[in-house]
């Protein structure tokens, strides 16, 4: 067995010359992007030297079809797509169904590839499952696991804040999720947000979304919808210079902060109105102090877990294997607290991020 390489970095520089994604499909409806082969009866990894011939349709695995799922309703549109809620016909069972449209830069489209891999092969109990991948008529669907609590960002939105029992809970899921990622994919998300972290009933929190939406965004100059990906980027990304891992962690920092104290770290003085503009907020991020925690609202050790997080040296930084040890994680990992008790009593939510 080939020894599988490390994932490239992913990048948001979309570049000067781009190959058109019709390069990439084939007459029989197929796209293919290296040893990634999807069509509409699903998805395939072939062999390097399989490559320049792709296997017949018949031979690809199919757990489903497109044809099994009914759709349910929409529940999210955005600059990413639309995402539906599917259930199957035959197994009762609901999904997220993803669609992306392939009319974008080849950036954009190896970033894809680049997700649609990392979902199929993603074996982690704190990463939304990706149970199949299509091609058709120029979209990207992609079988999701249903979270049907939806983000953190609609948890928030419902409970304003949310307790440090709860927070610790949640953040050693996403810390589980991000070592995954870090120290086993050599993947950094670069997207982490409450939008991307996703919640079901039973309490579990899981990281989708790998920059994909982001990147769909900025690559078709909707920079209004981009900003809010750069609220939680860490300053060396925004600054231009080199980044690696700790960059999600200054962002987790900040989506721990805002859950704490029910509003965004960054704000205006309080002899000033609004919120700060987008280049105010950008120069804040770089040129200031990071966001300081209320000593008097919180515990030592939860206002000793974020400064961990935010600093702006990532030197300095925790990473998410050193966080899962903080005093803050495990001063409630033997109290048996129960998230889906929080999030059981939440309304579902009307739109799921895309």
């Amino acid at each position: 067995m080939k020894t599988k390489k490390p994932l490239a970095e992913l990048k948001v520089v979309v570049s000067s010359q781009e190959k058109p994604v019709t390069d990439f499909l084939t007459a029989s409806g197929t796209f293919q992007d290296g040893d990634l082969l999807l069509n509409r009866k699903g998805l395939r990894l072939i062999s390097e030297e399989s490559s320049s011939q792709p296997p017949d349709v018949k031979d690809l695995d199919m757990q489903f079809t497109m044809e099994d799922f009914e759709t349910v309703k929409v529940i999210g549109k955005g600059s990413g797509g639309v995402v539906q809620l599917v259930r199957h016909k035959f197994i009762g069972t609901l999904f997220a169904l993803k669609g992306i449209q392939m009319n974008i830069q080849e950036t954009v489209r190896k970033q894809i590839v680049q997700e649609i891999k990392i979902n199929q092969a993603s074996q982690c109990p704190h990463v939304v499952v990706c149970y199949h991948s299509f091609y058709h008529n120029g979209i990207i669907s992609l079988v999701l696991e249903y979270m049907d609590r939806g983000s953190l960002a609609d948890i928030i939105r419902q409970v304003k804040t949310i307790l440090e029992p709860y927070l610790a809970v949640l953040c050693q899921q996403v810390l589980k999720g991000l070592v995954y990622l870090h120290n086993e994919r050599h993947i950094i998300h670069r997207d982490i947000k409450p939008s991307n972290l996703l919640v079901n009933h039973n309490g579990e929190v899981k990281i989708t979304d790998f920059g994909v939406s982001a990147v769909l965004a900025s690559s078709m100059g909707q920079r209004d919808t981009f900003v809010g990906t750069y609220n939680y980027m860490a300053p060396e990304r925004i600054s231009g210079g080199s980044y690696d891992f700790k960059s999600d962690i200054w962002s987790l920092g900040l989506v721990i902060l805002e859950c704490a104290t029910g509003s965004f770290p960054y704000k205006q003085t309080e002899n000033e109105e609004g919120p700060l503009s987008f280049y105010e907020l950008l120069e804040t991020i770089v040129e200031e102090p990071p966001p300081s925690v209320p000593e008097d609202q919180f515990s030592p050790e939860f206002c000793s877990f974020i400064s961990a997080c935010i600093q702006k040296d990532p030197q300095q930084r925790m990473s998410s294997s050193e966080l899962l040890s903080h005093p803050f994680i495990k001063k409630f990992e033997d109290k048996d607290i129960d998230l889906g008790i929080l999030v059981g009593s939440l309304d579902p939510p009307v739109n799921l991020p895309v």
